[in-house]
Parts: structure tokens; C-alpha cells; sequence
């Protein structure tokens, strides 16, 4: 299915109580197997958003008219968070932030997934994203995951995305 009323743009901290509430439903709905998830907040998303996503990524958002319906993050290449809604999912929403990330960083792009994730991996894996490593989430999560590239970066040397 496709969106016809499709726009990404900047974030503006006027859609951050919609970025937050996507991420948060997202990540309850995605993160049946980790714990940690299942017992994170809104009011603890809230608090983290600022401080631990928004001064540190370059935010994007995805509207439908007016509505947010997906954000994406990015620190540079690497994409550290990317949600779509859940009743707003299998739309073209992330297809289309996934085009505009690449469209900005057309030399590579990397990202980090859960292994137990499989409908992101598939999503990921259909765009063009190779698994190049595999590892463990940093806490609270503390879960096995794998990181993806696509592009060019795809055979560069591992980059700490957090470094």
C-alpha cells in the first residue's frame, strides 16, 4: 500500500509528545521478548527522549496531512532509531524514511537491530541492508542483535555509532 499524502520533514519540538507516544507503541508492540520494554513507561519515555534522542540525532519526521505517523534518527550514517506506528505500519512510511536517509547519506548507511526483530530485519534486509555483525545490545536491554549496512559502507571498517 502506498501513501499519497506523504511528507518527511525536519523534526520541530512541537511533534515531540507525537514522536515520543510512536515510539513508545512501537516498542511495546515490536519488544514482546525483551523485559525491559515491557515495563518502559510513556512518562519514562518521555524523560528519555530529550536528553538521550533528540540532542543527540538529527530527527525526521513522517506526516500524513498534518498527523506524525514515523520518526526516524540519525547520528551522521547510522540510524539509530526508525518507527513507524503500528496502525499506520506496512503503509510505506518507513520504506519512505529509509529513501530519504539514504538520499542523504548516499555513501552508507548502518543501523542495529534485535536479532528476535524479524519483521525489522526482513523490512531492513528488503532495502538493500546486509547483516555484517552480531552482537549484544548495550543495557538496559543487554540482547543479542546484529548490525546492518547498506551501501558503500558496507565493507568499511565497524564505526561505534556511539563513539
Amino acid at each position: 500500500m502506498t501513501c499519497f499524502n506523504q511528507l518527511i520533514r525536519p523534526y520541530r519540538p512541537t511533534d515531540e509528545s507525537a514522536v515520543v507516544a510512536i515510539w513508545y507503541r512501537s516498542g511495546r508492540a515490536a519488544y514482546t521478548f525483551l523485559p525491559a520494554w515491557q515495563t518502559f513507561s510513556l512518562p519514562q519515555a518521555q524523560h528519555v527522549f530529550q536528553p538521550d534522542i533528540a540532542t543527540r540525532c538529527a530527527l525526521w519526521v513522517a506526516l500524513d496531512e498534518e498527523r506524525v505517523v514515523a520518526f526516524m534518527a540519525l547520528k551522521q550514517h547510522y540510524i539509530d532509531r526508525l518507527y513507524v506506528d503500528p496502525c499506520d505500519q506496512r503503509q510505506g512510511w518507513g520504506s519512505s524514511l529509509i529513501d530519504h536517509a539514504k538520499s542523504l547519506h548516499p555513501q552508507g548507511l548502518e543501523l542495529h537491530t534485535h536479532q528476535a526483530n524479524y519483521s525489522a530485519r526482513a523490512f531492513y534486509e528488503k532495502h538493500g541492508f546486509i547483516a555484517v555483525g552480531f552482537g549484544t545490545s548495550p543495557p538496559p536491554e543487554s540482547a543479542p542483535d546484529v548490525l546492518y549496512r547498506w551501501g558503500q559502507k558496507s565493507s568499511a571498517q565497524i564505526i561505534d555509532p556511539l563513539g
